[in-house]
């Protein structure tokens, strides 16, 4: 899709669907909106009881119309960061990379995620948005075109991973953990320096991933191994019940 022709994304939540047990869809604001555009907009929120609304670049007119016209909520502002890669990397030898990894409960248990809108939104709280990162991790089990790299400690258990699949010639981070005992151990840069290796491995040369703006630690990081923020989306959620 050529984000410069089309002002709106909106399609289905299966996933959120299965896991909610409410009609879920999802709408990406590109650009400004022409009022007859939003008032199309309008009318597909009324088949579903949950919309995330992504308001792309925080656009101050979308920002009002959304404000103005319904009881959405600012749940998330999510920052998007870049690295163009230049040189290749050798990966850390502390460090293993793992292509349709089998279950590993040790990496579920370190999806404890402080920030997360799934539980920062009521509703989706108590429909057990505590549990979706976790459920995210076991939906990437087995599965081909999901990657893990790993780090171990010295009785060879897990005390860090990262998950990262390609997309569009980049790879994208799409979980990374560190052990609460190992967070000063450089653990968590070693993991980034090998989806780096990864990466040029495949023959691309960009690394994509996101954080939420509270997550002050993740933004910080991201900067300190090299990333560029390239956006800053608002994430409003829309509830019809």
């Amino acid at each position: 899709m050529d984000n410069n022709e089309k002002a709106v994304s909106f399609y289905d939540l299966k996933w959120d669907t299965d896991f909610f047990g409410v009609s879920s869809a999802k709408a990406i604001l590109h650009i400004p909106l022409a009022l007859n555009e939003w008032n199309k907009l309008q009318d597909k929120f009324k088949d579903y009881q949950f919309i995330s609304i992504m308001n792309q670049n925080s656009d101050p007119f979308n920002t009002q119309l959304i404000g103005k016209d319904t009881a959405a909520f600012l749940v998330d502002v999510n920052i998007q960061f870049v690295k163009k890669l230049v040189d290749p990397c050798e990966i850390p030898t502390n460090i293993t990379i793992h292509q349709s990894l089998e279950r590993n409960d040790q990496i579920v248990e370190l999806a404890n995620f402080k920030f997360s809108k799934f539980t920062e939104d009521p509703e989706l709280a108590k429909r057990g948005g505590d549990q979706v990162y976790s459920q995210w991790l076991i939906n990437a089990f087995d599965k081909p075109d999901k990657f893990f790299a790993l780090s171990r400690d010295e009785n060879d258990d897990v005390d860090g991973f990262v998950l990262y699949s390609f997309s569009d010639n980049a790879s994208v981070i799409e979980l990374i953990a560190v052990s609460p005992k190992m967070t000063k151990g450089g653990i968590g840069t070693s993991l980034f320096k090998s989806v780096e290796y990864a990466t040029h491995q495949q023959g691309f040369s960009e690394i994509k991933v996101g954080t939420q703006i509270r997550n002050i630690g993740a933004i910080n990081f991201y900067h300190k191994v090299g990333c560029k923020q390239v956006g800053c989306h608002q994430v409003y959620h829309l509830w019809n019940l």
